[in-house]
Order: structure tokens, then C-alpha cells, then sequence
């Protein structure tokens, strides 16, 4: 009798445990497909897609927002946009990591970055040129062979490291994308680099070498952002509304009540409201 009784409460358990197996599957998001990509260099991708619902807007296709850290910011992107009538209409396209975790530190700090003198380089830095050409030569193709795209309103949204690199991407490449909403940027990373593509971007924009009529840069920080880092952006869009003359269109923002780690999660609805409502003709 003892032996039936053990047999059958092991049974039991052992059916539960099967049942919460079961159960327990992946959340799958509605709306969205995800692809596998690799770069040149090898190296691997998980890119998730917001599809566009609706029909193709009169411009002959749909706008698209590129992010990068996407593990961690897609999630609250793609429900801001697929549950808004005014925002379905876009493509969300978030660059992130074969990784369990939202940051893969690593990997972000590679292909965020400037080099770093040899000394200091570890976790490996240096890959922003890299990742903008496997963005410009793989991905933004690809995007384009699976959907009908808007190629005058293609942006870009970076936190932190990847603020930094938005703007990066501006100063070095101001066609690829028409909007950078640069989100907490580390200006001042490696002694503030990117004065140095500044003023080369600057002296090319008054010497009427790029056109920036279409282009645009938000600047959001967090209220709880160290100051130094505040006043760094303030002045930066300060300096960049000399270039108001040629088109470029500059912006400062502070979001109250929020710090560096948890802004990204607070603005979804601001960021894709801004840059999906902008209009070129």
C-alpha cells in the first residue's frame, strides 16, 4: 500500500512538473519577425522587427526607426507603436544581440565606441565605423528587399553609448539617416572625442559640402544626469543652432524625474511621436 500511494504521488508530481513545462514557453510579441545577421567581420546580430500595418503611405513607403541596444529597448518601442493608430503605420527595426540579457556589455562597447589607446582597451573598443557599415550595407538593404521604405525618413535612437554613436553617425555619414534622437549621450567619453568630428562636420556644412536641410538631432537627458553631462549637451545643441542656416534642425530636452538607467523606458511614446510626425514636404 505504501509503495501504490509513493508510485502515485510521484506520478502526480511528476505530471504537474510536465503541465508547468508545458507552460512555460517563450512570450512571443504579436506584429513582429526577428532575423539572424552577421557582419563582414563576422560577427552576430538578433535583429527584431515592429512590422507596419496598414497601407503604404502616399510617400511610396513606410518610415523607419532603427535602434541599437535593441534587447532592451524593442519590447516597450514596439507596444508604443503597434498600439497607437498614429504610429502603426512605421517600421521599427531593433539592433541587438544573440544574448539572454538586455545589455551584452561587451559587444555594445565595441560597437559603440571610438579606439582606445591599447592600454585601456579592454573590453575591445573601436568598432562605430564597422557597425555603421554593417547598418548601411546589410541591414538597410535587407530592410528595403523586405519592405516598401521611406528612404527620406530613416532614423536612428541611442542611449547612452549609443547617443554617442548616433551622433557619431551624424558627423561622419549625415545622409544615412535623417532624424538621431541621441538619448542620455556620453559626451563626454574618452575626453569628449567627438569634438573632433564636430568641428570637421561643422566646416563642412559652411563650406556647403553636405546637405543638411532634412536632417535633425534631439538631445534628451535625464534629470538625475550627472550636470556636467547636462551642460555638455546643452552646449552642444548651443553650437549646433549656428547650423540652423543650412537645415539642421536641433533640440534640448531634459525629462523630469528620470535618471540615466531609466529614462530609455520612459519615452517611447515621446520618441516615436517626434520622429514619425516629421514631415518632409
Amino acid at each position: 500500500m505504501i509503495a501504490v500511494s509513493w508510485l502515485r504521488s510521484a506520478a502526480i508530481a511528476l505530471g504537474l512538473l510536465a503541465l508547468g513545462t508545458a507552460q512555460a514557453e517563450p512570450v512571443t510579441l504579436d506584429g513582429t519577425e526577428q532575423w539572424s545577421m552577421k557582419s563582414a567581420e563576422g560577427r552576430d546580430y538578433r535583429i527584431m522587427i515592429s512590422l507596419p500595418e496598414g497601407d503604404v503611405p502616399y510617400t511610396g513607403g513606410y518610415p523607419v526607426v532603427y535602434v541599437v541596444d535593441g534587447n532592451a529597448l524593442f519590447p516597450a518601442l514596439h507596444a508604443a507603436k503597434r498600439a497607437q493608430e498614429a504610429f502603426k503605420g512605421s517600421i521599427v527595426v531593433a539592433i541587438g544581440y544573440p544574448s539572454d540579457t538586455p545589455y551584452d556589455f561587451n559587444r555594445r562597447a565595441f560597437d559603440l565606441s571610438p579606439p582606445q589607446p591599447a592600454e585601456r582597451n579592454d573590453p575591445p573598443q573601436g568598432g562605430q565605423d564597422l557597425f555603421l557599415d554593417f547598418i548601411e550595407k546589410r541591414l538597410m538593404p535587407k530592410v528595403s528587399e523586405r519592405f516598401k521604405v521611406d528612404q527620406d525618413q530613416r532614423s536612428l535612437v541611442g542611449w547612452s553609448f549609443g547617443g554617442m554613436f548616433g551622433i557619431y553617425a551624424l558627423y561622419t555619414r549625415p545622409t544615412l539617416f535623417q532624424h538621431i534622437y541621441a538619448v542620455s549621450p556620453s559626451l563626454w567619453w574618452r575626453d569628449r572625442f567627438l569634438l573632433g568630428p564636430e568641428r570637421t562636420f561643422t566646416q563642412q556644412a559652411h563650406a556647403g559640402k553636405i546637405d543638411l536641410t532634412h536632417s535633425s538631432l534631439t538631445l534628451l537627458m535625464a534629470e538625475r544626469d550627472m550636470p556636467q553631462e547636462i551642460q555638455d549637451a546643452r552646449s552642444l545643441q548651443i553650437r549646433l543652432e549656428n547650423l540652423s542656416q543650412y537645415g539642421l534642425r536641433s533640440d534640448f530636452k531634459i525629462e523630469a524625474g528620470e535618471d540615466h538607467m531609466s529614462i530609455p523606458f520612459r519615452i517611447p511614446n515621446q520618441v516615436l511621436g517626434e520622429l514619425l510626425s516629421t514631415r518632409r514636404y
